[in-house]
């Protein structure tokens, strides 16, 4: 018996793994956040499957669960939004398996901010623009952030920063951000990335957020600030360049 931790992906169906599909659809368990697990994915369970949404339960009942699919021998498909690795909660739940000796592996998906920087159509780290990319939330209504990593801190490096789970705060989050990157600083807010409803916003940090309270948007969004964004004229990559095939 094993637990599948599984990147369901951003929100589109058809952008979870082959491999995430094939464990799903062989684990008579299955268990998935209902708000943000798109209905087509459970469609991949196998007949008769126990289907449960976690959207609602706390830390212990999830790992209740799990422990009792072990007891049962049976592999669960355990779907996380986007890619476990980052802002999933998964630690914690893998903390406690290896507490009750209960085997697991981790299956990566597509994260939210690749799907967001897809909608967008732009590179994130663009030569001599930005070539390093900052994946970080905000502490109002979630665990507190570690010393040092506040957004004054990370912004100084005026590195593309995306953000998660901190729309709601896009006000704080832009007085919190332009004094390094500058008010004039290309901004966009991407909702429901890969969605039949994906929510695309352009601008600035000193229009993005009226934007983001003219569109109501509250949740499953992502924040991305930085040059990259709008950046047009730049050197093209020493990958491809021609120089380079002549080393």
């Amino acid at each position: 018996m094993t637990v599948h931790f599984i990147g369901a992906g951003p929100g589109a169906a058809d952008l979870m793994t082959v491999r995430g599909r094939d464990l799903v659809a062989a684990s008579p368990v299955c268990l998935y956040a209902g708000s943000l697990v798109p209905p087509e994915v459970l469609a991949w369970c196998p007949p008769g499957a126990r289907l449960v949404d976690t959207a609602r339960m706390v830390l212990d009942d999830i790992v209740a669960e799990l422990v009792d699919a072990h007891g049962r021998g049976l592999d669960v498909a355990r779907l996380h939004s986007g890619d476990p690795s980052v802002f999933s909660a998964m630690a914690e739940q893998m903390r406690r398996l290896d507490a009750a000796g209960v085997p697991y592996d981790v299956t990566p998906g597509v994260p939210a901010f690749a799907a967001a920087a897809a909608a967008l159509g732009r590179e994130l780290t663009v030569p001599e623009v930005a070539q390093t990319v900052v994946l970080t939330r905000t502490s109002a209504r979630a665990t507190p952030m570690p010393p040092g990593e506040d957004l004054a801190a990370l912004g100084r490096s005026r590195a593309t920063m995306v953000l998660h789970l901190a729309v709601q705060r896009i006000d704080a989050v832009v007085a919190e951000l332009v004094p390094n990157y500058g008010a004039d600083c290309p901004a966009a807010v991407v909702a429901y990335a890969s969605r039949p409803d994906e929510v695309i916003l352009r601008g600035t940090l000193a229009d993005i957020a009226a934007q983001v309270a003219e569109a109501g948007i509250r949740r499953t969004a992502v924040i991305i600030v930085g040059a990259a964004l709008t950046a047009r004229d730049f050197t093209d990559s020493h990958l491809y360049s021609a120089a380079r095939r002549r080393d």
